[in-house]
């Protein structure tokens, strides 16, 4: 029978297809076939090393569905902006509120605050904490420390203040770019460098525009925090060289250039916010702030048509609560940060161009991408982008047959360097890539996944315990861990639960620890 097969061959009813009887006899007989073949010819070979799946279909999922275009190495972050500042210096940059600037405006701005950074020791690998609401001086201040040669770390505003002061430590934070209230909320120690509008530094003698600091692809460009299985949060490191990928696919894919107009709508928390402003100013677009009090609802649907916005990047959740009749059908539409739901990509891709983006933070912002179908069956996750590899394996590090689900792992030059002053982990997690060249890297993600017959992927959850909420990447265990370092609980328990559909909340479960010992309390 079936079931006897899927036993013999290891493959589960959650291991393939749901729902198709024939995809699933098909699979176990080209399972059966290959294996029968490889015992032929594995004569004093262990079981475990008999390759099952046939040269063929094992070439077709390691090259041919992995034919993503190599980009290469083609500059730093700021040589990229620089292109566009030389190209068209008059070209609206950045638009937010009132206030509009230019490539060449920004980039002298940019230049200002690096000489300023660069007399405050900022260099090649100094990470510089940026504390800022989303606006032109937030821009400004990214493309500042970059041009001094720093990594930025970005802090978003909403973060508690212990957070971020333990990331500011973790990270040793050459100093604080802010303002105004938030700049009195930077921990004590690290000093702030203050911007005023424009981002024009505050109490500062202008010295002049800094000449850009030369940086190697390998150079770090950001670090972004994400949370951490032990409860310790983890810098990601991501370098120059992964934007290169990233840009490609932004003008190849998504169609971005000069003359388009890109929302930014992320938090700066997410490595989103780097996909929106790259997206822009590395392709030579304009980069439209959306204000706080318009990013939902029928507002945001206002302020899109409103500012002419051509491409827009939202998580699911926000596109279900959206009128897609409220939307022009020109606009490009990007959702990531979370699964989407069937219904909201049908809705929301049937008349315009929308793609469906999956990426680990250890990858600089995306791995794979898909162009939305209304009407398939399911939501994909597409195949790799420039510059990227794609694996879907099993335990012994074997591709796995289409249909077949297995870990997903990523390749390429768009994987970060690793986590910052967590070489153990790092090695952990950036494994020796056995279908590449010498010294090769891929990153094990702990998602779940499998290849269509058509050689695209499909999400399938996780392998271990960790969970997304509205976009946010979460480690039961580090909120457990918090819980438990309070004297009154004994233990704890952390469990995302949908008891609404499509309103995933966490909830913590707790053992008080006690203070007597009298069985009746």
């Amino acid at each position: 029978s079936v079931d006897d097969l899927g036993t013999a061959f290891g493959l589960t009813a959650d291991a393939v297809a749901p729902g198709d009887p024939e995809l699933v006899c098909a699979l176990l007989q080209n399972a059966a076939e290959g294996l029968v073949e490889a015992l032929e010819q594995a004569s004093g070979m262990s079981l475990g090393a008999v390759q099952v799946l046939p040269d063929g279909e094992r070439q077709q999922i390691l090259r041919e569905w992995n034919d993503a275009p190599v980009v290469g190495v083609v500059g730093s972050v700021v040589e990229l902006f620089g292109e566009w500042v030389v190209r068209d210096p008059g070209a609206v940059a950045v638009v937010c509120g009132g206030e509009s600037v230019t490539y060449g405006e920004l980039d002298e701005r940019a230049g200002v605050l690096a000489g300023v950074l660069a007399g405050r020791g900022v260099g090649a690998e100094s990470v510089v904490g940026v504390l800022l609401e989303r606006s032109v001086d937030l821009v400004v201040a990214l493309l500042g420390v970059l041009r001094a040669g720093g990594a930025y770390l970005l802090l978003d505003p909403s973060y508690p203040v212990e957070r971020r002061a333990w990331m500011l430590a973790d990270a040793g934070a050459v100093c604080v770019v802010s303002s105004g209230v938030l700049a009195g909320g930077v921990p004590g120690g690290v000093p702030v460098v203050e911007v005023g509008g424009g981002g024009l530094v505050v109490g500062s003698v202008v010295g002049g525009v800094l000449d850009p600091v030369v940086v190697g692809s390998g150079g770090a460009a950001y670090v972004l925090y994400t949370s951490g299985s032990s409860g310790v949060p983890k810098g990601v490191v991501v370098s120059h060289g992964g934007f290169a990928g990233l840009v490609a696919g932004h003008r190849g894919l998504l169609g971005v250039g000069p003359g388009c107009r890109v929302a930014q709508f992320a938090s700066a928390g997410f490595d989103t916010f780097g996909w929106e402003w790259s997206m822009a100013l590395l392709t030579g677009a304009a980069l439209v702030v959306v204000p706080q009090e318009e990013r939902l609802g029928g507002e945001l649907a206002v302020f899109l048509a409103r500012e002419g916005v051509t491409h827009v990047t939202l998580p699911p959740g926000v596109l279900a609560l959206l009128d897609e009749g409220d939307v022009d059908p020109g606009v490009v539409v990007v959702t990531a940060g979370e699964e989407c739901p069937p219904e909201v990509m049908a809705r929301w891709s049937r008349g315009r161009v929308m793609f469906n983006s999956y990426g680990p933070t250890e990858t600089t912002v995306d791995a794979t991408l898909w162009r939305c179908d209304p009407d398939a069956g399911e939501v994909l996750i597409g195949g790799p982008v420039f510059s990227t590899r794609v694996f879907v394996l099993d335990g012994s590090l074997e591709p796995v047959p289409p249909g077949v689900v297995g870990e997903l792992y990523v390749a390429g030059d768009g994987l970060a360097r690793g986590y910052l002053r967590r070489s153990g982990l790092t090695g952990e997690r950036f494994v020796a890539c056995p279908f590449g060249g010498a010294g090769e890297r891929m990153y094990r993600t702990g998602d779940l996944a499998r290849w269509t017959a058509e050689g695209r992927l499909v999400f399938a959850g996780r392998a271990d315990d960790q969970v997304k909420v509205r976009g946010h990447r979460i480690e039961p265990g580090e909120i457990a861990g918090v819980l438990t370092a309070h004297p009154g609980v004994a233990q704890a328990a952390v469990v995302a639960r949908e008891d609404t559909p499509g309103d995933t909340r966490l909830t913590a479960y707790i053992v008080p620890e006690t203070t007597t010992t009298d069985p009746a309390t």
